[in-house]
């Protein structure tokens, strides 16, 4: 059934992809970079936060972020949307054949480089993208990589293995629990990994609308990203619902490849008081 819903995935391994250029976002990152050093301040809960340099969205703004719990250690890192970030979003896709009609490049602020993660993409994608009748609802795609700028926009057609090492899978040890890669990949992204109980991938009458969900990500044998891929309405929502937050659990895997730290949940939460959508890979465990 999987391999019917996802066929279309093998189109994205063609030479221009959902992000336009290297040189694009590169341009993208500066011009659109709005603070060039952290900020800090206090999460709910009295965590302390530091912030990631602002990016422009919409008519706000997205910027990343960490927390520590009260005896110092990494609690989670996330990405800041301001509450006017959500209005006058593009709608229009960039230049490239891809679905994103914005796609940022959002540095992490110095702080979390201890964790092992280096960089967040993130991606507003108006009409969705493929699977149709799946995932083809305005939404945002946040990356989460654990390898640097310049590996990550090496992974092009122009490397003759490109597409081996987008199918390469990693160690089986690395794999997580039940997750299922899907076939092909995106050019500058790497290969996706899915929950093949996620609700909106069951058959109908059983399957739900999307909302949420969870994917890992992998290039030439190795994990590079934790994805959550959330639509709009989803983070609008969160205004309305108890207590403003909606955690859920991450597939995680029997063991762990690189230094740093991994998580063990995602939560999408409104922060009244900074006016902000936080949307965080949490519950950050060290790897041993």
């Amino acid at each position: 059934m999987f391999e019917r819903i996802f066929s279309r995935f093998s189109i994205r391994n063609a030479p221009v992809g959902m992000l336009a250029s290297t040189g694009f976002i590169v341009t993208l990152s500066a011009a659109a970079t709005i603070a060039a050093c952290s900020d800090s301040g206090t999460a709910p809960g009295g965590a302390r936060l530091v912030y990631g340099p602002a990016q422009a969205l919409g008519a706000g703004t997205a910027r990343t972020y960490i927390t520590y719990d009260e005896s110092g250690k990494p609690a989670s890192l996330g990405v800041a949307l301001s509450e006017a970030s959500l209005t006058n979003l593009p709608m229009t896709p960039l230049p490239g054949g891809g679905m994103a009609a914005a796609t940022l490049e959002l540095a992490l602020p110095a702080e979390a480089k201890a964790t092992g993660f280096d960089h967040v993409m993130l991606d507003w994608n108006p009409m969705g993208h493929e699977p149709d009748m799946v995932y083809t609802v305005p939404h945002f795609d946040f990356h989460f990589y654990t390898i640097s700028d310049a590996a990550q926009m090496a992974m092009t057609p122009a490397d003759p293995q490109f597409s081996d090492k987008l199918e390469k899978l990693p160690p089986e040890s690395y794999r997580p629990v039940g997750m299922i890669k899907l076939p092909g990949g995106v050019p500058m992204m790497g290969a996706h990994w899915v929950d093949p109980t996620s609700p909106e991938l069951q058959p109908p009458p059983n399957n739900k609308l999307f909302t949420r969900t969870f994917l890992y990500g992998s290039y030439d044998g190795h994990f590079i990203f934790y994805e959550p891929m959330i639509t709009k309405a989803h983070i609008e929502s969160l205004k309305t619902v108890p207590g403003n937050a909606i955690t859920s659990v991450i597939r995680t895997a029997p063991s762990v490849e690189h230094p740093g730290s991994f998580p063990t949940q995602y939560t999408l939460a409104w922060d009244a008081a900074a006016k902000e959508y936080h949307i965080a890979i949490d519950k950050l465990v060290p790897r041993s």
